[in-house]
């Protein structure tokens, strides 16, 4: 039998973003599910003692107060004779006039500076001091920025996803305004689904944007059954820092369903009862497309339940054959199939020795046994090792572990042999090693190379990808690297560190010195004729110099958005030649004209080869 289990969490994205900012008390009021109807809000009272009347003392009117309300139950059962319409007879709030029953988010008038009544004029609603500030995610759509999700006090406040920023800031004072971030959500699914794989279930797989599809079947009484395995999630997430809902049916269109409109924290439903449990649902519970709920409305079908007696024929008509299909679904007349997430497999190798090994040369075969064994799985799978970790267990279960990382993706079974055998020296086998594990913890695609029939007479570019392995292995990864160009006018801001296998772009085309310092030197002793002539003498480090050639200036100006401070600030650079033969790019701060633009001293930058 086929149970299976819908994960729903209604503020993902907000509680994703916002879980370092959550307030301890009071708690943020929980988001309302679509379909259900709206919690009531307990504001705290503006009056300490209201008395008869409910008029704040501060001036001003609220709307909602008790003079406001009038006869209360002739307006409730006014408002049951318009909700037993059918959704295309109930008169629209233009035909019904104005209405004196309290609003679900008023507008307050501005309170004057006397204290007398405000007269007109909308106030943005102000955030009551001890609540948490109101969230929205916001995203760019066409020419605006649109409201896609909202936190439980922004939606008691009036604002709803779809609606226009610029809106709700009018409408909300201190509002916290973050874009959203749907890849980070999905990743965070992913990596749940992951997680459940692992320690719940052996089928899982993401539902919308905001959800999991658990498939139970034959595993909930691993947890105490049904009720207890929801329970143990909702507080594991609770946990977390997420709000969410859970519903076990036996579709999973129905679990879908259950878990987003049944208004309960837990849905356990029995087995071939779907049918009854989602009749009065509505209609936006079966997934269905804008246009066939727009359909629907029109044709007066409000709740599932309404489908049931129409023939397929003209539902199909009215509402499309993808209506029919997830009805049916979701009462589990046809079945609808759960695509699972496959966890990754990292590629291991592993060997368990007979006679525990202390020599290099006995480690070293059992090395190369492991590599060979790891290169088949990489084969195999179309992947290339990044990465390799080996991990030797010694019979006092003491673990020695060395690891490397390679230029660029790689199977080739002699050269990850070559690079663990470099560091084979750091293993200290002590007793003796009985155990070694081979593990590539980060791989990527590596798909076979169609070579060309040049007979020798072309030759393409040489691969460094092994020689920069072999040398980092003796000196370290971090101390090679590439240099490439930033798009900067201050010189040492236009450069920097990549990757040894990056392809540099993007170098200027001015002459630049083959050594440039890391921080600019001052000069001492420097003769030069102002305004743009090279200096003739100077010293650095202690050393003078007599220059004989001078090229120059070359004026670098201050990168204003970045500092103030070099608003106005100027460099003039000279390439010199001293009478010993050595080439130096020295630079002048100021034009020497205007004097906020620098104080007319002398660095030295850079040596040309």
């Amino acid at each position: 039998m086929t149970r299976v289990a819908s994960l729903y969490l209604p503020q993902l994205a907000i509680e994703r973003l916002f879980r370092p900012e959550r307030p301890a008390s009071p708690p943020e009021p929980q988001l309302p599910r679509p379909g259900s109807a709206q919690p009531a809000v307990i504001l705290p009272a503006i009056d300490d003692d209201p008395g008869a009347c409910s008029v704040p003392r501060g001036g001003g009117w609220r709307p909602g107060a008790r003079w406001a309300r009038g006869d209360a139950s002739r307006s409730s059962a006014t408002q049951a004779r318009i909700d037993a319409l059918p959704a295309h007879q109930r008169p629209t709030m233009r035909e019904m006039g104005r209405r004196s029953e309290g609003a679900d988010h008023p507008f307050k008038a501005m309170r004057a500076d006397d204290g007398a009544p405000g007269r007109g004029g909308h106030a943005r609603v102000p955030v009551q001091a001890g609540w948490a500030r109101p969230k929205i995610l916001i995203e760019r759509s066409g020419q605006r920025d649109t409201v896609v999700a909202a936190c439980g006090q922004a939606l008691m406040l009036g604002l709803r996803p779809g609606m226009a920023a610029a809106h709700a800031r009018a409408l909300v004072a201190d509002l916290v305004v973050r874009d959203a971030e749907p890849e980070a959500d999905h990743a965070f699914l992913d990596r749940l689904a992951l997680h459940a794989v692992h320690h719940w279930t052996p089928i899982a797989s993401i539902s919308g944007a905001d959800g999991l599809w658990l498939d139970l079947s034959g595993a909930a009484h691993l947890f105490g059954g049904e009720a207890r395995f929801c329970q143990r999630l909702l507080r594991f997430l609770q946990r977390l820092g997420f709000t969410a809902s859970m519903a076990i049916a036996g579709s999973p269109g129905a679990a879908h369903a259950l878990a987003r409109y049944s208004g309960a924290p837990i849905t356990v439903l029995p087995a071939r009862t779907e049918t009854a449990a989602i009749a009065d649902l509505p209609i936006a519970a079966l997934r269905l497309a804008p246009g066939a709920l727009t359909s629907a409305a029109r044709f007066g079908f409000e709740r599932v339940g309404d489908l049931y007696p129409v023939p397929r024929g003209p539902l199909a008509r009215r509402l499309g054959l993808a209506a029919v299909e997830r009805l049916d679904q979701a009462r589990g007349i046809v079945a609808e199939p759960i695509v699972p997430v496959v966890p990754f497999d990292t590629p291991t190798s592993q060997r368990r020795l007979l006679e525990p090994i202390v020599t290099a040369e006995a480690i070293l075969q059992v090395i190369r046994d492991l590599v060979l064994d790891l290169v088949a799985q990489l084969q195999a799978r179309g992947l290339g090792a990044r990465a390799l970790t080996l991990t030797c267990r010694r019979v006092d279960s003491d673990e020695q572990r060395i690891g490397f990382g390679t230029a660029k993706a790689t199977r080739e079974a002699a050269h990850l042999a070559r690079m663990l055998a470099m560091r084979i020296e750091r293993i200290e086998p002590g007793l003796g090693i009985e155990e070694m594990q081979l593990v590539a913890p980060r791989v990527e695609a590596l798909e076979p190379v169609a070579l060309g029939a040049h007979f020798g007479e072309h030759r393409g570019a040489a691969d460094v990808a092994a020689l920069a392995d072999q040398i980092a292995g003796r000196i370290g990864e971090d101390a090679l690297f590439r240099v490439s160009a930033v798009e900067s006018d201050v010189p040492e801001r236009a450069v920097e560190r990549v990757d040894v296998m990056a392809k540099p772009t993007g170098w200027p085309c001015w002459k630049r010195p083959a050594r440039l310092l890391r921080r600019p030197e001052l000069l001492s002793g420097v003769i030069a004729l102002l305004p743009d002539h090279p200096p003739r003498r100077f010293a650095w480090r202690g050393k003078p110099y007599q220059v004989v050639a001078g090229d120059g200036p070359e004026r670098v100006h201050g990168e204003w958005w970045r500092s103030a401070r070099e608003m106005w600030a100027v460099r003039d650079y000279f390439r010199v030649e001293a009478e010993g033969g050595e080439r130096f790019w020295l630079f002048r701060r100021g034009d020497g004209v205007d004097a906020p633009t620098g104080d007319l001293t002398w660095y030295m930058h850079g040596v040309f080869g």
